[in-house]
């Protein structure tokens, strides 16, 4: 059976030990500005839904009006409640005529709408943050293993080689765990404006199917 001679062992264990911690930096580095990366999209998809509402909603007589700077999610949820006031009052027949109006122009299937790459990338980000304290503890089981793998012959050289390896055993553990203490605390700041992302988008998807479905009864009745 083919096996790699003893010193290049030991040798390829050694660099891929001494490249652990550096690696699990990098890629945490990476996973922090992915993190970034889905807080401007998250944003920007906010911004958008927050747009169109306020001009789908501009005619009504009473609609909500808000101060600058104020939360795009709570902006979203109080144009959704404008329209089903007017959706549950038959008697605003004229707002109602300009919402039917303005739901034809509305395109529900806009590219914002569309939550699953979005949730997807999330959820890997969210799920990879617990392999961090798993690289660093292969980083020392890869330390350890060289100073076994060059020790073998003996047993004296055995503990001076995990005495050498261990500084490179314990910076890597402490950059994985590290590395998913930091990503914890940035999820748990983004998750509640991803949460209200998605709610928005379900709250929009049924705002929107239940004034078309209403609307184009109260049109063709009065065709």
């Amino acid at each position: 059976m083919f096996s790699l001679p003893k010193e290049l062992t030991t040798d390829l264990l050694s660099k891929l030990s001494g490249l652990s911690t550096p690696v699990i930096a990098a890629v945490a580095l990476l996973h922090f500005l992915a993190f970034l990366w889905l807080r401007a999209w998250a944003r920007r998809d906010l911004r958008r839904m927050a747009t169109d509402f306020d001009s789908f909603t501009r005619e009504l007589k009473q609609r909500s009006l808000f101060e600058r700077g104020t939360n795009l999610s709570d902006q979203i949820e109080a144009f959704l409640a404008d329209i089903r006031d007017v959706l549950d009052d038959p008697a605003k027949k004229t707002e109602r005529q300009n919402l039917w109006h303005r739901m034809r122009i509305l395109d529900e299937e806009r590219r914002y709408l569309q939550s699953h790459a979005f949730e997807t990338c999330y959820n890997v980000c969210r799920s990879m943050i617990e392999a961090y304290p798993l690289a660093g503890v292969l980083g020392t089981i890869l330390a350890i293993g060289a100073a076994l793998q060059g020790g073998q012959a003996n047993s004296q050289q055995t503990v001076s080689d995990i005495v050498r390896f261990f500084g490179d055993a314990i910076w890597s553990t402490f950059a994985g765990l590290i590395a998913a203490m930091v990503l914890m605390f940035i999820n748990s700041v983004v998750e509640t404006q991803f949460r209200r992302l998605t709610e928005n988008r379900e709250h929009v998807r049924e705002t929107v199917a239940r004034a078309k479905r209403e609307l184009a009864v109260a049109a063709g009745e009065g065709a």
